[in-house]
């Protein structure tokens, strides 16, 4: 018989090219257990009802004829004429009986499947697979059911039946609508696929490309406890795991059918809330419920690092095959320790973009105004929206929802679609960036700020919000109308300039959306704010918790390290995985990382920090950068520092990594810091680490010569040279005027160091705003040939033109010189 008139078809006899025969989901199955199990990817086994056997059932019986009269009176944009043709065509299939030989062909292949596993019944998973699914340009990701946990040859046959029915959902019909697909068009294939235990374990979804900003380099995985219905659906905050790809396939190897690693690139990681997880019923009523999380295991991560390293590999290999990025769902196996990928498709939003345009969001706050932020939680995407909330708690009130409206609902699932692309913004009380709402927001273009605890009771029907995904990884709701502006840059039509350009990054959560404006790299990785941002513990409390006497601090410091039985290794894990995912976004680019440059009074501000720093009357000018390092005081906390920078260059094999040493007065103070780095296991030299000096004391310019024997480089700080230069506190509003790095004698200083360091064949750079506030300051710059100039990311595609305006007018001057 024909492959194209069969019932059943196993996974092994199927590939990528049999969507027409099995539909997106099963044929992916098939190409993956016929052609990516010999590379080590476990594949649950299985078989897949066919497209044939779907029409062969509505043709036989008649009821396709009843269908298309149902569909040709359909008016699709009409809520009410969508929801009742749906549901009278779903009727129509379930009251239906299949004919008995497509009955019996399944039946069998149900009976096989449990000789093959060595068991008389066996539970499996039955999926929908529709002929227009997992394509490139559109997912119909949710759009059919799925039925977990079914046993039994009759239930295997009925959960078939309602596979077929759901290709009628409300939100089938309407995507394929919104998708240009006509419904009679499509068939369904359904998979039969042996379950996973995962609901004594966990499971999840994975990206190999960074859902938020397109990033091709990452892999992304989510995790909860039970099955991953959780996760998709966003009814958890899950884990999320971040790998980065380059230097996981670097140094990754197959020994048999396992996966060996020589770095673990795990360049950030969070934990969820996972307060719920989905499992299978004992007895009777649902196949499944939802139970509580344990405390203890709340606390504990879901994955492994080892199991994170070995789904990301899986990741890559499962894209190398189909090249382009890829959304997949994997599960763990509770009894047997396993773990298997369930499903594959292509992802589909930014995959297809070609990233050439940046779109950049900014709220426009108005001097003198007062903006109430309202709630916040995890942000979707980087776009505003503003509209009028509308608060819908289930699918009934649907037909209520307006054109413009802002959506809060507790979650959503694909019922929820023809309503979700109405919206200017949607907001969810519960899920993560992989949620249902996640996932549609992305695709649809909207933002969505989700896992916003209680916001269908903060916020009412009717309030006008403003929407801001535009912030970093914390979208926020504030309430009215707050002005914003976009601003969009061809990328093809920017300058390229002689002098290097790099980036000022402090946030490791915006590192990979930076990535993306033109950049030679980072100039200056600000360690301090990631430590204030992604830490917020002194580095001594966590090393000596039971000094800290505020009770609030010791309360604040049990809740952002439980889970770890050393406290330190908080620090050391958060600050690695910070510099790690500035360096892996720029990756191979230079990231030079300052170390830590706080100020006494400011690491006093942190939690803990009153009880081990001193009391000073000038900070600016006090025990601050190299001075702070290899004091017996602090020492301790700077061996945390190394820890942590050395695990981004040696574990996670991001050698782009460069270190610079901050307010170093003396190079006697410069040979100690090097000193500790090499004890430590920061070797300068070793595979290419180099150590560069900030350039902001005077002393560093006057002996520019005795720093440039010890160090690599230098990084000129403006804010501090200037302030020291004109013996003012930068600190003090009274003096502030008179704080202007234009100052000639500021720019005596520059042009003598800056000739220094060349003379001895080195780089030099500059951080700092002055070259963006200031046009003439960056042709100073320019004229006596600085190496670098190192911007915020708002300011550099405007700096950009500035600089080769000059650089241009510079050629032409040196050009009509005689």
């Amino acid at each position: 018989m024909k492959k194209q008139e069969q019932f059943i078809l196993w996974f092994e006899e199927l590939g990528k090219n049999d969507t027409a025969l099995v539909g997106g989901k099963n044929a992916q199955l098939g190409e993956m257990v016929r052609a990516l199990a010999p590379e080590g990817i476990k594949v649950p086994g299985g078989f897949a009802v066919t497209a044939f056997a779907y029409r062969y059932f509505l043709q036989t019986t008649g009821i396709d004829k009843e269908i298309h009269a149902l569909l040709d009176r359909l008016e699709v944009k009409q809520l009410r004429s969508l929801t009742s043709t749906g549901h009278a065509i779903r009727q129509l299939i379930l009251k239906t009986d299949f004919p008995p030989a497509l009955t019996h062909s399944i039946a069998e292949a149900y009976q096989e499947l449990c000789r093959r596993s060595h068991k008389k019944d066996l539970d499996v998973a039955v999926r929908s697979s529709a002929t227009a699914e997992d394509l490139p340009e559109a997912s119909f990701a949710g759009q059919q059911e799925t039925y977990l946990n079914i046993r039994g040859s009759f239930e295997v046959v009925e959960a078939t039946k309602r596979c077929f029915a759901s290709l009628f959902t409300n939100r089938a019909i309407s995507y394929r609508a919104d998708k240009g697909f006509a419904s009679a068009d499509i068939a369904l294939s359904v998979g039969i696929q042996q379950m996973v235990r995962s609901d004594e374990a966990g499971s999840g979804v994975m990206f190999t490309i960074d859902t938020e900003s397109g990033f091709r380099n990452a892999v992304v995985i989510n995790a909860n406890y039970g099955l991953g219905e959780t996760v998709v659906q966003g009814k958890v905050d899950p884990d999320e795991y971040y790998v980065f790809k380059p230097t996981l396939l670097k140094g990754m190897k197959r020994h048999g059918g396992r996966f060996i690693f020589k770095y673990q690139p795990i360049v950030g990681r969070t934990r969820g809330a996972k307060e719920v997880k989905l499992i299978y019923s004992v007895e009777g009523g649902a196949p499944t419920h939802l139970v509580p999380v344990s405390e203890a295991d709340r606390a504990r991560w879901v994955l492994t690092d080892q199991e994170v390293m070995i789904l990301a590999a899986w990741g890559c290999v499962i894209e190398k095959h189909y090249k382009r990025p890829m959304d997949i769902e994997w599960a763990k196996d509770g009894v047997t320790g396993e773990l298997f990928i369930v499903q594959a498709r292509p992802e589909t939003v930014h995959a297809i973009q070609t990233g050439q345009v940046v779109e950049e969001y900014e709220m426009q706050h108005v001097k003198g105004s007062t903006v109430r932020r309202i709630l916040d939680g995890v942000s979707v995407g980087s776009k505003i929206g503003t509209g009028k909330v509308r608060v819908i708690k289930n699918t009934e009130h649907m037909h209520l929802f307006k054109q413009g409206e802002v959506l809060v609902a507790e979650i959503t699932d694909p019922d929820w679609e023809p309503i979700m692309k109405l919206a200017s913004a949607i907001v969810t009380n519960s899920g993560g960036r992989t949620s249902h709402a996640a996932i549609v927001a992305r695709e649809l273009g909207i933002p969505a700020v989700v896992g916003a605890t209680r916001a269908t009771e903060k916020l009412k029907t009717g309030r006008l919000v403003t929407v801001s995904c535009a912030e970093g990884d914390r979208g926020f709701v504030y309430d009215g109308e707050v002005k914003f502006k976009v601003k969009r840059t061809d990328l093809k039509q920017l300058p390229k300039t002689k002098t290097d350009v790099m980036m000022i990054v402090a946030d490791p959560s915006r590192a990979f959306d930076f990535s993306f404006i033109p950049n030679k790299g980072v100039g200056l990785a600000r360690e301090e704010l990631i430590i204030a941002s992604h830490i917020q513990i002194h580095p001594l409390a966590l090393l000596n918790p039971g000094q800290v006497t505020d009770p609030v601090a010791k309360d604040k410091i049990e809740q952002l390290t439980l889970g770890y039985t050393r406290k330190s290794d908080y620090f050391v894990d958060r600050l690695s995985e910070g510099v790690g995912r500035i360096a892996a976004a720029f990756w191979p680019k230079p990231v030079i990382v300052r170390l830590s440059d706080f100020k006494s009074n400011e690491y006093a501000n942190l939690i803990g920090g009153k009880d081990f720093e001193p009391q000073e009357e000038n900070p600016m000018l006090g025990w601050r950068g190299a001075s702070r390092y290899y004091h017996p005081a602090y020492t301790p906390a700077f061996v945390l520092e190394c820890q942590a920078l050395r695990r981004v260059r040696d574990e996670m094999g991001l050698t782009n990594v460069k270190i610079m040493i901050p307010f170093c007065r003396t190079p006697e103070e410069g040979k100690k810091v090097i000193q500790l780095l090499k004890q430590n296991g920061l070797v300068q030299g070793r595979k290419g680490l180099e150590v560069w000096v900030m350039c902001e004391i005077p002393s560093n310019v006057i002996l520019a010569e005795e720093f440039l024997k010890i160090f690599d480089g230098f990084s000129i700080g403006t804010n501090d040279l200037t302030q020291l230069m004109l013996g003012l506190d930068r600190d003090s509003a009274l003096v502030a005027p008179i704080a202007d790095e234009r100052n000639e004698a500021v720019k005596r200083m520059l042009k003598q160091v800056i000739r220094t360091v060349h003379s001895k064949h080195k780089k030099i750079g500059i951080c700092g705003q002055a070259p963006s506030d200031y046009p003439e300051f960056a042709e100073f710059l320019i004229e006596e040939r600085i190496d670098s100039i190192s911007l915020t990311p708002d300011t550099v595609m405007k700096t950009l033109s500035h600089l080769a305006h000059t650089e241009k007018q510079k050629r032409h001057k040196s050009r009509s010189k005689p």
